[in-house]
């Protein structure tokens, strides 16, 4: 087994013992400790989704496995978007940029219902097949054919999973630092702040981990950075990671949509070869290495990743001159 394998599961073991240490309480939720954690929470989520500053309505939909939490923005006659927000993050992540992506697109974006999120888990873990069949659940609710994709690290891995499913209904799909889908984390002993985080929460620790994972900290709205870290000191840790293999050759070969993967120079959980493996196998796929971003490269580069992400989904003509 490689030493990048060995830290990632290392990491992840810590991680559940730390989780499994802590003191029981009667409150009985699969993603938050107490139920007072969750209020607070919700409270600073709510905050966070204010900085879109566009119009959006909040719905639920009911699923086999709990509450879907779904944000709606956008023309109700553009093409239809899913996004798939980064662990921890939440939908409210795409703050830096819903303007651009809303103006001609349905948003539909999702809470992971497994993290801290206004999504409510009444199921156990999810397994693979459990995540994909949720997901289809919601996107037969809103009745979603031929729509696009937007993924962010684990939000990537998640919109990988569901494009090798066969007789999906994706179209082009856009991978922002897709965490563990090309291959292992990149650099284990750096993304160990974020164990330590998540084992001794602080606003010490939360502050290295910022930096270890975005080029420009600085740019994080105070108003989200409360709520990420809320996220991670209130949440329950859980193995879904565990289950997050990067794809075979073949799964990424089985994708014949387009796809447009955007990878920062600092990235922590990628690199360079993230973006080899992605235009080997990936058939139909256009791959940029943005300077000056880290994992967060859609707060880090917001410009520039808003303009890539734009053009791929809706001036195909003017991607291939777009330079970094």
């Amino acid at each position: 087994m490689s030493t990048s394998k060995i830290y990632v599961r290392l990491f992840f073991i810590l991680l559940l013992a730390g989780c499994a240490s802590s003191k029981e309480t009667k409150f009985e939720d699969y993603v938050f400790k107490t139920k007072n954690d969750k209020q607070n929470y919700t409270e600073a989520y709510d905050k966070s989704l204010k900085l879109w500053d566009i119009p959006y309505t909040e719905e639920n939909v009911k699923t086999s496995f709990g509450t879907a939490h779904v944000i709606i923005a956008g023309p109700k006659n553009g093409k239809d978007l899913v996004l798939l927000h980064g662990m921890d993050a939440s939908s409210t992540m795409w703050y830096p940029n819903i303007k651009v992506i809303a103006k001609n697109h349905r948003i539909y974006a999702i809470d992971f219902i497994m993290e801290p999120s206004k999504s409510t888990l009444t199921a156990k873990s999810l397994s693979s097949e459990e995540i994909v069949a949720w997901y289809n659940e919601i996107f037969d609710h809103y009745k979603l054919k031929k729509f696009d994709v937007i993924g962010a690290s684990r939000g990537g891995w998640i919109a990988t999973l569901l494009a090798v499913q066969k007789n999906n209904s994706i179209d082009k799909i856009v991978l922002l630092s897709p965490a563990q889908t090309f291959k292992f984390i990149d650099k284990p002993r750096k993304t160990s702040a974020a164990l330590f985080l998540k084992l001794f929460p602080s606003q010490k620790k939360f502050s290295k981990t910022l930096k270890t994972f975005s080029t420009h900290p600085e740019k994080i709205s105070p108003i989200y950075n409360r709520q990420f870290y809320l996220a991670n000191k209130y949440a329950k840790s859980n193995s879904s990671m565990l289950k997050m293999t990067p794809f075979s050759d073949s799964e990424l070969e089985s994708i014949k949509n387009p796809v447009l993967v955007l990878i920062g120079d600092h990235d922590v959980i990628n690199s360079d070869e993230s973006l080899e493996r992605a235009k080997k196998h990936l058939t139909n796929s256009k791959t940029i290495m943005i300077t000056d971003a880290g994992h967060f490269l859609s707060i880090d580069q917001s410009k520039f990743t808003n303009d890539a992400i734009i053009n791929f989904l809706e001036k195909p003509s003017n991607f291939v001159s777009l330079q970094n």
